[in-house]
């Protein structure tokens, strides 16, 4: 009987490895695939929308000149709000261009408390003064410190904003450079958002679906939330008096 019961417990734990090994070869295999994507697209044609060394092709929302608080440093745009604030006035940069279906690929970091964000499909309308009224956000955060993380995953790193959550936390520490690539599709009704070459959300873009997430989300009663399919592109500065930063962004259009 002893014997019996060795070779069964024996035969369970090679059973149970067996399924671990698997499930960490699908995720290797996933990571991969992502990885490859990135890769493959890296060989097709892109447009620079900042190239380290100006602030071409973008301006301050609504149609302004670029404000003292963004600046150039080490090929990046860098935002410090600390001194140049004044009566709460936000500095929300956008760009020259609008945009339908594309892949925008940029890296971003953030200070501790810090809280940002990405919009697409954004229109400069006089009665907004800022961009979030019509463009949604997939959002750029320190999770640890910045108290909005705790209002729920979808108010994390790579969420798209009070909608999908992240199906991970991939995000690196506070102060290194994490890579987006965001894809807007209206052709096939697809988005999605790879942080760190791991695929962490999913979403449509338009559609009953896409209406059905907004009415559960804070933006469903906001009239024209979501409503452009195209738009220009917005960086957020949420206000805080912190540091936000990006770099190497390009855009390829679908």
């Amino acid at each position: 009987m002893k014997q019996i019961l060795f070779y069964l417990s024996l035969a369970l734990l090679v059973s149970g490895c067996k399924e671990r090994k698997t499930e960490m070869s699908q995720k290797d295999e996933t990571q991969s695939q992502e990885e490859t994507i990135i890769s493959t697209m890296d060989e097709q044609e892109w447009t620079v929308l900042f190239d380290g060394t100006s602030f071409d092709g973008w301006h301050l929302y609504p149609q302004g000149e670029i404000p003292d608080a963004w600046k150039l440093e080490d090929g990046a745009m860098i935002l410090r709000t600390t001194e140049a604030r004044k009566d709460g006035k936000r500095f929300n940069i956008v760009s020259d261009g609008e945009y339908t279906n594309f892949v925008l690929s940029l890296e971003w970091k953030v200070s501790s408390g810090a809280n940002s964000g990405i919009m697409w499909g954004v229109q400069e309308l006089d009665k907004y003064e800022e961009p979030y009224y019509t463009g949604p956000e997939i959002q750029v955060l320190d999770n640890i410190n910045h108290p909005d993380a705790k209002n729920g995953t979808t108010h994390q790193a790579g969420s798209l904003y009070d909608m999908i959550a992240p199906s991970e936390d991939v995000v690196k520490p506070i102060g290194e450079w994490n890579h987006f690539v965001i894809t807007i599709n209206h052709k096939s009704n697809e988005g999605s958002v790879i942080l760190n070459n791991v695929k962490i959300v999913e979403f449509p873009v338009n559609g009953e679906e896409w209406n059905a997430m907004v009415t559960k989300s804070k933006f469903a009663d906001w009239e024209d939330f979501g409503k452009y399919r195209t738009g220009k592109i917005a960086l957020q500065d949420h206000g805080e008096p912190l540091i936000i930063g990006y770099r190497n962004i390009k855009i390829r259009e679908l």
